[in-house]
């Protein structure tokens, strides 16, 4: 992948797979059980300090050593979530390459989940079409950040090829531009395609009234915390149950969820996760100029 955004400190922000970290071990890194993971890698692929854009937030990496397999310990297995020392090197045989052990942390939320939440001001929102101008200057295809905008705001988790048809564009290429609305805060990724976000509203609302129309009247949202990344069948079927925040779920026991078509072992781990770990305040999801709060 492409180089990261500069952190607060000036060390990278990445997505993901710089370094490639399974859904049951983001679980235990957020859980503070697992704080060490080891590749064979040609050459070191992160630096002390970069934070890695995961699903459950930011994963910072904390050390990176290289070491001889011969030298691992049952500490080290236990930390890296391995069942044993011998579990640890088996997962690192039949590849020659060296042996590195990175250091991970649990580094909370992602900034742009934060910038999601919280609507702005209204010099931001300047400063934010100022943004949104530049991307369509900067187009080779035009300008897209509007219709764009209001394809996801018509449509919130609507899948992005039938959006990207109904805009007349490669799929591949109008998720790419989403990913820049992203960037800034004014839409989310649902495992049921994009909704705009507090942020993304204000700004859609503010281009409309500049264009002497109305802020749009959009249903309002689940109050409570909205579920984690499950995968779509998850979604779809806790949705069809009327449960769409985790305070819904809560009540919830294993096997009732596992009952329900769609929900298997990884979602209700990753419920477990997210219900026993720290939640944003869902006051400022909800709060917002526009109708959805």
């Amino acid at each position: 992948m492409g180089g990261g955004r500069p952190s607060a400190g000036g060390l990278p922000v990445t997505n993901l797979p710089r370094m490639r970290i399974r859904p049951t071990e983001l679980d235990a890194i957020v859980g503070g059980t697992l704080d060490l993971a080891f590749r064979r890698w040609d050459r070191p692929r992160l630096l002390v300090g970069t934070r890695m854009r995961t699903r459950v937030g930011l994963v910072e990496v904390t050390s990176l050593d290289r070491v001889d397999p011969d030298d691992l310990t049952e500490d080290d297995a236990r930390r890296a979530g391995a069942a044993s020392l011998e579990a640890l090197r088996h997962g690192l045989a039949d590849d020659d390459r060296p042996v590195f052990r990175v250091g991970l942390r649990f580094a909370g939320e992602d900034p742009r989940a934060v910038l999601r939440r919280t609507p702005p001001t209204p010099a931001e929102v300047g400063e934010l079409q100022a943004r949104l101008d530049r991307l369509d200057r900067a187009s080779a295809t035009g300008p897209w950040t509007a219709q764009a905008l209001q394809l996801v705001d018509a449509h919130p988790e609507r899948r992005a090829p039938e959006l990207a048809a109904e805009a007349g564009r490669p799929t591949a290429d109008f998720k790419r531009d989403v990913r820049k609305l992203k960037e800034l805060g004014l839409t989310e990724s649902l495992d049921i395609g994009y909704r705009l976000s507090a942020r993304g509203e204000a700004v859609v609302d503010a281009a409309r009234r500049a264009a002497g129309g109305r802020a749009r009247r959009r249903a309002a949202r689940p109050a409570g915390t909205p579920l984690p990344s499950i995968g779509a069948p998850a979604t779809r079927a806790l949705r069809a149950a009327g449960l769409a925040t985790l305070e819904a779920v809560a009540g919830l026991s294993d096997a009732e969820l596992l009952a329900m078509h769609g929900v298997g072992p990884i979602a209700v781990t990753r419920l477990r996760a997210a219900l026993a770990g720290p939640q944003p305040d869902s006051r400022a999801q909800s709060a917002g100029p526009s109708a959805t709060g």
